[in-house]
């Protein structure tokens, strides 16, 4: 299938970009690396009248550190950060994500920004930047950035709390120590394709990070912090200390009174 008709428009700057955004009425969609916006436009799931493509625009690609947090900007692409063509502050977490996601030629050009504002509840950032507790840093025609929690910024399928005239400018990662752990496991029908459930950990007592995350939901991710807890006060390892029944128990008990929660987008299949 083809497209619907709609105008492109080539964003010099990330100013530009929110200009551009501003006078659509809404109706425009910011292209980055395509890989996910492109096939919903060409089954006509998307139907913009506007087209802002920001691939080659300045000021989302900055990249700032303290020693607390890392901020990534938005156009950096899946394969750069499985590359470690930047530093990757999570001890690894990143690279190891951006390596599962989809194939080598979609990761090529996706970015963590377009995967994020494109809001698919099984996309792998979706899930892992909320279980780092990241913040997405947001522009538009305001002066100053507005910034959103990663574990509420997808508020449904395919939407976020992205104004009509605002863009994902940056990340910001909190920095891992040393001793952090964590883990990262979604189950898929074949290699490549998006996840049909997602389940992120990170315990790092150092920072005071302790979230497990259940992803891949009908909506935004599923935090889970009592198990989280039990996890964090076993300490390192803790999953073979637990035993695996009890800590599976703990998960499901958890995840359950989640779902029955009416603003939770957690869904069970019964």
């Amino acid at each position: 299938m083809k497209s619907s008709a709609f105008e492109l428009k080539h964003a010099r700057t990330l100013g530009e970009a929110t200009e551009l955004l501003a006078g659509a009425d809404g109706n425009a969609k910011v292209l980055a690396g395509g890989q996910s916006l492109v096939p919903m436009l060409n089954l006509r799931l998307a139907r913009p009248k506007l087209l802002v493509d920001i691939k080659r625009a300045s000021g989302f690609r900055e990249l700032a550190a303290d020693d607390k947090v890392f901020s990534i900007g938005a156009g950096w692409t899946h394969a750069e950060i499985e590359d470690g063509v930047l530093e990757d502050p999570t001890c690894g977490l990143l690279r190891s994500v951006a390596h599962g996601i989809a194939y080598r030629a979609v990761r090529n050009r996706g970015t963590m920004g377009g995967s994020l504002a494109h809001a698919d509840p099984a996309a792998d950032w979706v899930s892992t930047l909320a279980a780092l507790g990241a913040v997405i840093v947001a522009q538009g025609g305001e002066e100053q950035p507005k910034r959103y929690a990663a574990e509420s910024f997808v508020d449904g399928a395919f939407s976020t709390k992205l104004g009509e005239s605002e863009v994902i400018a940056a990340i910001e990662v909190p920095r891992l120590s040393a001793d952090a752990s964590w883990a990262y496991h979604k189950i898929c029908r074949k290699t490549g394709e998006f996840a049909n459930a997602i389940g992120v950990a990170v315990l790092d007592q150092k920072a005071g990070i302790k979230r497990v995350l259940a992803g891949a939901t009908s909506g935004s991710p599923a935090l889970l912090p009592e198990t989280a807890a039990r996890l964090a006060e076993a300490g390192p390892g803790a999953a073979w200390e637990i035993g695996g029944e009890e800590l599976y128990l703990i998960y499901i008990s958890e995840a359950t009174r989640q779902a029955e929660n009416p603003d939770c987008g957690f869904l069970l299949q019964k």
